[in-house]
């Protein structure tokens, strides 16, 4: 590696900049802390010239990779790197954002800091309005448990034929007459929340078709040959490409389970090997939407109508994949249960061996995509 390298440590806020920088000598220093402006990062880009030997980083978080796309346009190399995985002593008890500069500016160094994808427009967009969709199905289902929770204190029950959220029980919803007029004030306010969040979740869905739609067209085939897979429609497909991005980036499945958090914990010494439950590190997003689907490998395989729907126009390959991951899903999962395992414990075996589908269908779509564009 060069020895002339400057390494530049951030400490990113929403409205200051500390920063630090590691010389090539080993000495680190304090630049100081300047505003969150484009402007001032400008500024402190001129006075560290010359650029090509300069080095950046600084943690993901909220501020987003704005900073990311101005130092790269500067011509700055900058990483994002994993917040939670940035070493610290364990003694120390002073924390200050110019001692976390410095901190990175010497961990970069040492090569001890673990960047992040950042993605690009298309995937951070698809992404947002992902999580928008997700977080408004959460607010739908609270705003149908206020309800429901103010209903039983009333001991109001629906009729039996009423199944919760159809459109009888939303018919019965709307001839209940509560008494005092308070609480029917309440009653529909949460029916006027309930619908809301319906209408919400509708539009955020309609939104979601249209971008899908007009994706790239890589990642729109990416989207569309991973709902050949039982249980991943079209908001799961999205979900998964737009939180681990191209997924031809990991080099085996076994580093993109762990990037989902679904791998079993260890603590192992000497010949004591011991495992526990499952890391939980890396993306939660993408580890809910991997649980949901591993659900519908519970049932024997078939191809049913919305599924043959789905996979039609599909390379056989794909196909064939997906077919594969039925069958063996389906027996880890029976055998699993014969062996007394929770079934909490079980689903997620299976969701940890469904990536492993996934990154094939990924990979090879992927590699059909940048063989079609050279042709």
């Amino acid at each position: 590696m060069p020895t002339n390298l400057r390494y530049l440590g951030l400490d990113v806020h929403a409205e200051t900049i500390a920063a630090a920088i590691a010389e090539p000598d080993g000495e680190v220093r304090a630049l100081g802390i300047l505003p969150n402006r484009p402007e001032a990062i400008t500024k402190l880009i001129r006075k560290l010239e010359p650029r090509h030997g300069l080095h950046a980083c600084y943690e993901a978080g909220p501020c987003g990779y704005v900073l990311y796309w101005q130092l790269t346009q500067l011509g700055v190399h900058c990483d994002v790197v994993a917040p939670t995985l940035v070493p610290t002593k364990p003694g120390d008890r002073i924390k200050t954002d110019r001692r976390d500069a410095a901190r990175l500016a010497r961990c970069y160094r040492a090569g001890d800091l673990t960047p992040v994808w950042v993605p690009d427009a298309a995937h951070e967009a698809l992404r947002d309005l992902v999580r928008a969709r997700e977080a408004a199905k959460q607010d739908q289902l609270r705003a149908r448990h206020r309800l429901g929770k103010l209903l039983l204190r009333r001991g109001i029950r629906p009729p039996p034929a009423a199944k919760p959220w159809t459109q009888r029980h939303r018919r019965w919803l709307d001839t209940l007459q509560l008494d005092p007029p308070a609480l029917q004030a309440t009653l529909d306010d949460y029916l006027h929340e309930v619908d809301h969040a319906a209408a919400r979740v509708e539009r955020l869905e309609g939104a979601l078709d249209n971008a899908i739609a007009a994706a790239p067209a890589p990642l729109r085939a990416v989207i569309t040959a991973l709902q050949t897979l039982r249980g991943v429609r079209q908001v799961t497909a999205a979900t998964i490409v737009s939180e681990v991005g191209t997924l031809s980036r990991f080099t085996h499945p076994r580093q993109l389970m762990g990037y989902s958090g679904t791998v079993p914990s260890e603590h192992s010494s000497g010949a004591s090997v011991h495992r526990g439950a499952i890391t939980k590190t890396g993306n939660a997003h993408l580890r809910r939407v991997l649980v949901e689907a591993a659900w519908a490998y519970r049932f024997p395989p078939r191809c049913g109508k919305a599924l043959r729907t789905r996979q039609r126009g599909q390379p056989d390959t794909i196909t064939a994949i997906a077919w594969k991951a039925q069958h063996r899903l389906n027996t880890r999962y029976r055998r699993l249960l014969g062996r007394g395992k929770p079934t909490a414990q079980v689903v997620t075996a299976v969701a940890r061996e469904l990536v492993g589908f996934i990154w094939a269908i990924g990979v090879a779509t992927e590699r059909a995509s940048t063989a079609a564009a050279a042709a």
